[in-house]
């Protein structure tokens, strides 16, 4: 697999998007209605899912290399007593637009992160910001001599991955890092990373994710549990031989594994899914680490959580679309594309199949098909979220099941989710909209040492 060949793939099905979404969903609907006149099909669906179940629950325990234990409070595993110039060069990138609020912090995070500090390099793209970004960074540059810049220009392309793809023929990085403007990072994630970096088939490292203002209202709770329900999935899917993903912030990409399959889409909403895609069927492998954790904010209203949810749910169906060729010639092999499949038809066809299921229960005088592929669904993910609630914040077993409870109902947002932007994507031509999550800062204050008088004379 070569960078052309993925090229290929998006210039003959990336641009017939809605053509591609028309077909599947008719697929969807036809074979959904088709359940109705042979019951037994539905049997060989669940079985299917309870295959998937089984190998989770009987998931094989992690390599002691990226055992817990290593992580746990605050401990960190030793790079191996190496020399400075024996440990891999991490460059830390960023792209930043309007995010004065935040990006103050975050250089503070990334530049005094406990590591050799001739071994690590940090890049922060302002993408053309209309705010005191530009000056906040001017500033921090005199501060941080790690600190390094490039501004983007108003004719600048492709969103955050043409952002970092514009940086990193800059970077000399070894292992390349990504992180959201808000993002805030322990100070020993890099030796943390070393030696899972050692194993030769990783190509990418996923760190847990967690909502900083968790506690701020119902919907950043909810986002906590999310997040804690998606690290625990992921971390089975990977023990069985599955599909690891990368979640965009606090993302590391061996250099090689980067290039090896053309960098960051810059056709894509969103560009870690899409990298995911690529990095598994150039046959690289994807780690999820739940210690230590990178923490970012999660989004306060109900508005900019369906704003949000819309632009993941729609790049994350946009993948299979573009690759759908490539993912069926099982070019990934037969573990990874038996759980591709699978979490794809849970995550999204079986979401949009109720429709077709319903009219046909109705028409026919039957029962529907799906509910109780739905609900044992719905049960495993509850039982998952459980054990990454706990897993994740040392929580008790009390704590953790009321959290679920909630937290589950929360996560109902993703039906009407997922059924719009199937039905948008099948109306509307191709998009490439970036919406930007507006960051207000959490914690400390995020202009903290800076001289506010000295950013406006740079205005």
């Amino acid at each position: 697999m070569h960078e052309t060949d993925f090229r290929s793939s998006l210039q003959t099905e990336g641009d017939r998007r809605r053509l591609k979404t028309i077909i599947l969903m008719a697929i969807v609907y036809g074979l959904t209605i088709g359940l109705h006149f042979a019951p037994w099909s539905r049997w060989v669906l669940l079985g299917l899912f309870s295959i998937q179940a089984l190998r989770l629950i009987f998931a094989p325990p992690l390599p002691p290399i990226m055992s817990e234990s290593n992580f746990k409070n605050g401990e960190e595993i030793d790079a191996e007593q190496t020399s400075s110039q024996d440990l891999p060069f991490f460059s830390l990138l960023a792209s930043a637009k309007n995010e004065e609020a935040v990006i103050g912090n975050l250089v503070k995070n990334l530049c005094q992160i406990d590591y050799p500090s001739d071994r690590f390099e940090v890049w922060i793209v302002d993408d053309n910001s209309s705010d005191r970004t530009s000056e906040v960074l001017t500033l921090l540059k005199q501060k941080y001599p790690q600190l390094m810049t490039l501004r983007r220009g108003d004719d600048a392309q492709g969103g955050k991955s043409g952002a970092l793809n514009q940086v990193l023929a800059l970077t000399k990085g070894d292992i390349i890092g990504v992180f959201d403007a808000d993002a805030q990072v322990p100070a020993d994630v890099l030796r943390s990373l070393v030696p899972i970096f050692k194993q030769p088939k990783i190509g990418a490292i996923q760190l847990r994710k967690a909502i900083a203002n968790a506690s701020e209202n119902w919907w950043t709770s909810g986002q906590s549990a999310e997040m804690a329900l998606d690290w625990c999935l992921q971390d089975l899917r990977i023990r069985v031989g599955g599909v690891g993903e990368l979640r965009g912030n606090g993302q590391f990409v061996r250099l090689a594994a980067l290039k090896d399959c053309g960098g960051w889409n810059e056709q894509t909403i969103t560009d870690d899914l899409d990298l995911t895609i690529r990095l598994h069927l150039c046959q690289w492998d994807i780690a999820c680490l739940n210690f230590p954790a990178v923490q970012e904010e999660g989004v306060v209203t109900a508005k900019q959580l369906w704003h949000q949810r819309n632009r993941w749910a729609e790049g994350g169906f946009q993948r299979y679309l573009d690759y759908w060729n490539l993912l069926l010639s099982g070019r990934m092999g037969f573990l990874k594309t038996f759980d591709a499949s699978l979490f794809y038809i849970n995550q999204y066809l079986l979401t949009v199949a109720f429709i077709p299921d319903t009219i046909a229960a109705l028409v026919l005088r039957h029962n529907p098909m799906l509910p109780a592929i739905a609900g044992f669904s719905l049960a495993l993910s509850a039982v998952t979220m459980a054990f990454g609630l706990r897993r994740s914040y040392q929580i008790s077993w009390r704590s953790a099941i009321w959290q679920t409870i909630s937290g589950m109902i929360y996560m109902l947002h993703w039906i009407p989710v997922i059924a719009s932007v199937t039905l948008r994507m099948c109306v509307l031509p191709k998009r490439l909209k970036w919406v930007k999550t507006q960051h207000q800062g959490v914690g400390e204050t995020i202009l903290e040492d800076i001289d506010l008088q000295e950013i406006e004379t740079h205005v």
